[in-house]
């Protein structure tokens, strides 16, 4: 035997990969653990191997927080329940056998047998600390951009919730209170995702907060951000689908200009559900563009939900689009509009995709009359 051939066997070459490797069985207890895994993590294979991820071992979050182990967030049941592996490496964090958190960059695949059936699933990751260290400083001023000012009052209420695809996202939204009875809002979907993504929000806010004296009239607001952002991406072949809105309490009703996106949907205090349809040119296209300005009443108990096209983009394990209609559904599965358990959409959302994790970023606004 050459000192190649012993120096390729199975154990020395998997001991000299930077990357560390683990595989589980359909129940994701761990059926073996590589010898880098055990150099990243501090975790020895003799203390690990037979159990579960969600055994207070390596205890994953992924960058929003979700704890991975035992739920349907994992990157690698996910592998498993749907045949597919990561197309991206994906960034989570493990606890190291000292306590401390790691982050990671993994990518994960199923396991399959002769017959082609999935009987487990491998997962490969490395330390992304310096990789992280950086992203969280442009992403902590990112979510210091979007968590915006407060507006409370005892008549509306604002809430939000954001799912960027990556460390950074390409979603905007902002609210402004315009004057005692005025609430402003847009919500906005940068083409593509991540960093280059996520450098057209900053543009955006800019933008927003530029124009302020345009907040009560969101078509010439579209009018004046579109202009001015399709100086800046002209070039770059990107743009931006918005709806910019204004919720009148005095006069009792919202006004609303879109510059395509999804269709938002208005709930009524008695339970009937409204489809608000309106067109209008991406921000940023390389065309001249108008807006029109949609006016609905509202009442006390209402609710109006926008929402990017991550979210109605989700496919399910035939190919078909979520759409509006389906999550229409969804929401009727969870109990919305009385139930405002957003994180419960989001794992419902993600069961019903065929995708490991959410290909888009996923926004939801919501302002609910009281």
């Amino acid at each position: 035997m050459s000192e190649m051939d012993i120096a390729l066997n199975p154990e020395s070459f998997l001991r000299s990969l930077n990357d560390g490797v683990y595989a589980v069985d359909p129940d994701r207890r761990i059926v073996y653990w590589g010898p880098s895994a055990e150099r990243i993590t501090g975790w020895r294979q003799a203390d690990i191997r037979g159990k579960r991820c969600s055994d207070d071992i390596l205890c994953h979050v992924d960058k929003d927080g979700h704890p991975l182990c035992g739920r349907e967030h994992c990157p690698l049941h996910r592998a498993m329940v749907t045949g597919n592996s990561s197309d991206l490496p994906i960034i989570v964090f493990a606890r190291h056998s000292n306590g401390g958190q790691v982050p990671m960059r993994v990518s994960v695949a199923p396991i399959r047998n002769d017959s082609g059936e999935v009987v487990g699933g491998v997962e490969t990751f490395r330390d992304a600390s310096q990789e992280h260290a950086e992203a969280n400083l442009t992403r902590r001023i990112q979510s210091t951009m979007l968590r915006g000012p407060s507006l409370k009052d005892s008549r509306i209420e604002f809430k939000t919730h954001y799912i960027p695809w990556a460390m950074l996202g390409g979603d905007y939204y902002a609210m402004e209170k315009v004057d005692k009875d005025l609430f402003a809002f847009i919500l906005a979907d940068v083409s593509g995702h991540g960093f280059a993504a996520s450098l057209y929000t900053v543009y955006l806010n800019a933008l927003w907060h530029t124009h302020q004296d345009l907040l009560s009239q969101p078509a010439e607001l579209a009018r004046k951000m579109h202009s001015e952002l399709a100086k800046l991406i002209s070039d770059d072949g990107r743009f931006a689908t918005a709806i910019f809105g204004l919720i009148d309490l005095k006069k009792m009703c919202a006004t609303l200009a879109f510059a395509g996106g999804p269709k938002p949907l208005l709930f009524s205090g008695d339970g009937k559900l409204e489809v608000l349809d309106g067109t209008g040119i991406p921000l940023g296209m390389p065309i001249d563009a108008d807006y029109e300005e949609q006016t609905v009443p509202i009442h006390p108990g209402d609710c109006l939900l926008a929402f990017t096209d991550g979210v109605t983009e989700i496919t399910d394990v035939n190919g078909k689009l979520l759409e509006v209609e389906g999550l229409v559904h969804v929401l009727e599965r969870i109990g919305y509009p009385k139930s405002r358990d957003f994180k419960a959409l989001e794992e419902e959302l993600l069961t019903l995709s065929d995708r490991i994790r959410f290909s888009d970023d996923l926004t939801f606004l919501e302002a609910r009359l009281i």
